[in-house]
């Protein structure tokens, strides 16, 4: 069914796009919400009337993108996390932490436009998370994980086996000591 789209659809278009959809996709999803028209030449008249209209919110859509862009690029944003001695993280920073890292500075987006590299980071270090934007504009925003080191989670200091068994040894002939020692005659 080919419509027309009365807003911006995310993965399908734009307003003014005219697109062939599935016919059930149009009739239960699409029109209920207004978020498209049928084609037909009525729709595709009033169309040509908000033409200029729908390009400057387009134009006006792009150039805040320009400006987000450039504002997010120069951010750089830091995040303290439960982390072991190595710095693997005991927990994993997601889309939705930076998205509430990004509320904190002023910047509201969807989760779905935040691309972290492998989905989620779960060791520390320096990391590049994508931001899409309007259209092709991606933002790339630097996000440092830090590893916090929690002292009872902390793995206690391994042995090597040389050392176990020396230890092991010693407490197996202590007590065979005592017990011949308490088994000698008492000398008066």
């Amino acid at each position: 069914m080919k419509v027309i789209l009365n807003k911006d659809v995310n993965h399908l278009g734009e307003e003014g796009d005219v697109k062939i959809v599935a016919n059930g996709y149009a009739r239960n999803y699409l029109f209920p919400r207004s978020l498209a028209l049928p084609y037909t030449p009525e729709v595709v008249a009033i169309f040509e009337g908000r033409k200029a209209e729908i390009e400057a919110r387009k134009a006006a859509k792009r150039e805040a993108a320009k400006s987000d862009k450039e504002k997010l690029e120069a951010l750089a944003l830091s995040v303290t996390v439960p982390a072991s001695a190595g710095g693997k993280l005991y927990g994993a920073v997601s889309a939705q932490t930076v998205i509430e890292l990004l509320a904190k500075e002023g910047f509201e987006f969807e989760r779905k436009r935040v691309e972290i590299p492998g989905n989620t980071i779960k060791q520390t270090g320096a990391y590049k998370i994508n931001v899409k934007l309007y259209e092709n504009a991606v933002a790339e925003v630097h996000l440092e994980v830090k590893g916090q080191v929690d002292e009872s989670k902390k793995e206690p200091e391994r042995k090597p086996r040389a050392e176990k068994k020396a230890e092991a040894a010693e407490k197996t002939e202590a007590p065979a000591e005592e017990k011949a020692e308490a088994d000698a005659p008492i000398a008066n």
